[in-house]
């Protein structure tokens, strides 16, 4: 048997998980992360927590597997995506907490950015808004506020990373700094034409070149790990973005074809092939997983919160015990009753990129109960979608291409049959669910497996994606632009407050 075994550090966990070649799990493990919030709007976490709860689990996956190390023909890793860690190359030691993708703080610098006339460079280049969303401006918010940051930087001292470049660092004792062109592209600091940091862009943020990992294809020959550290020396073959590893576990190879993964937020990709199509609606271009040099492009909305207004219901209003719980309660009642709910907690991301709008709840009476309130909930997770769809759709119809005619669908959220029923409702087009919606760890497995021989290309990996269910939609198309609408008001009201 050939296994492989993906590394998944997500926001809330890490987790790692063992395939076999038909892309069949075999065990996994996971370890929650514990979330920091300094302030307002801040997120960190502990970038050694994040390294030794991602080797513990690739541990105890090996030990629930019943494997070693000498089993295991390679390892992907796939990981929370524009979380920022900066730290010395001599020692090791993490300079700060990682800055987490959900923190707001460097939203001072990027006004600043907007000001000084750059949004169209950025997006020319990058593929993306100016937002406090990217990496960038949270390393130039880690260099002006860590004592000696700057200086240290210059003289090449430090190193900086998102958690894929962490994790390979540890992983090879500090001997091997590299990323691939997925994670990149998430900085704001990457031309993502060239495949190569730009340079202007590093100017223009005051960022020296010696912070920076070498780039690499998402299949390709990484590193070898130290071998003390799982009891032999493995290859590290693949390594993408979640939500483009996601992308391509699901077999989005094609232009066109489209994914939603609902995990803490929402992140809805359609591959675009290699064409760079810029978007007139809000949404980002973002390198795809790519197996050579040659680049390739995915259309992207991002919902900062998808899955965690479930967390808040069970954290914050106690309205749930476990997070399991929400689709009975929610199922308790036909429907919200009138009531919207906004989970603007950290502003909004695409197709409306209002940093300063914050969580609704409107249409409430005295017949409100706490269950449509939680079918608010789940179904604002929808919504956001839905408005994503809507927007790549326009983009895709104004540069001549179809609209997306099936949404493939993974992460936590998606085993929720209401939830699913209710976007193929508003989409007005199918919604699959695979028989793996592990997703994200999968495409992982799939890019190390394509570098180290163990696929021939990538048709081989489509041929191995199943359907589990199909949801159709049964709301007539009215009716469910009638919902939109109501939606659309919901979010001025936010925007307004």
């Amino acid at each position: 048997m050939t296994y492989l075994l993906a590394l998944d550090q997500g926001t809330s966990s890490s987790r790692s998980i063992v395939f076999d070649r038909q892309g069949q799990i075999v065990a996994m493990a996971q370890k929650e992360l514990t979330q920091i919030y300094p302030r307002p709007g801040w997120v960190e976490h502990d970038p050694m927590e994040i390294w030794n709860s991602q080797l513990a689990t690739a541990r105890e996956v090996l030990a629930k597997a019943g494997l070693q190390a000498r089993d295991i023909h390679a390892i992907g890793i796939t990981n929370q995506r524009e979380t920022t860690l900066l730290w010395n190359r001599k020692t090791g030691q993490p300079v700060h907490h990682a800055i987490v993708w959900q923190d707001r703080r460097a939203e001072p610098l990027c006004a600043k950015l907007r000001d000084a006339g750059l949004a169209d460079t950025i997006r020319d280049k990058t593929g993306l808004v100016i937002d406090a969303y990217f990496s960038g401006t949270k390393l130039r918010w880690l260099l002006d506020h860590v004592p000696g940051a700057q200086a240290q930087a210059e003289r090449g001292e430090l190193a900086f990373g998102t958690v894929d470049s962490w994790l390979i660092w540890q992983l090879t004792g500090g001997k091997v700094h590299v990323t691939d062109v997925s994670n990149a592209s998430r900085t704001m600091l990457f031309n993502v034409h060239a495949n190569a940091w730009d340079v202007d862009l590093l100017e223009a943020l005051d960022i020296p070149a010696a912070l920076l990992p070498e780039v690499k294809p998402s299949s390709a020959h990484f590193a070898h790990t130290d071998a003390t550290l799982l009891g032999q020396s493995l290859p590290i073959g693949g390594v993408a973005g979640d939500q483009q590893s996601a992308l391509f576990g699901q077999a989005c190879f094609e232009a066109g074809m489209a994914k939603n993964t609902y995990g803490t937020g929402c992140f809805l990709l359609m591959h675009t092939g290699d064409v760079f199509q810029p978007s007139h609606n809000g949404l980002l271009v973002t390198s795809a997983a790519q197996t050579s040099a040659q680049p390739r492009y995915a259309m992207e909305g991002s919902v900062f919160v998808g899955g965690a207004v479930v967390q808040w219901l069970r954290d914050g209003l106690k309205a749930i015990k476990g997070s399991a719980e929400v689709q009975s309660l929610a199922e308790s009642v036909p429907d919200a009753g009138g009531v919207m709910m906004v989970p603007a907690f950290t502003g909004l991301g695409a197709p409306y990129w209002h940093a300063d709008a914050r969580g609704t709840i409107t249409g409430l009476t005295r017949g409100t109960t706490v269950a449509h309130i939680a079918r608010a909930a789940l179904e604002s997770i929808a919504y956001q979608s839905a408005a994503l769809l809507q927007a790549m759709s326009r983009d895709a119809q104004a540069a001549g291409g179809a609209p997306v005619s099936e949404l493939r669908v993974d992460g936590g959220a998606c085993v929720n049959d209401l939830l699913m029923q209710f976007q193929a409702d508003l989409l007005g087009i199918p919604v699959v669910r695979p028989e793996v919606t592990e997703t994200t760890a999968l495409g992982a497995a799939y890019l190390a497996g394509l570098s180290t021989s163990v696929y021939g290309g990538v048709d081989e990996i489509s041929k191995l994606w199943r359907v589990e269910r199909r949801f159709m939609p049964t709301l007539g198309r009215p009716q469910a632009q009638e919902a939109m609408a109501r939606w659309e008001h919901a979010v001025r009201q936010a925007t307004a407050a």
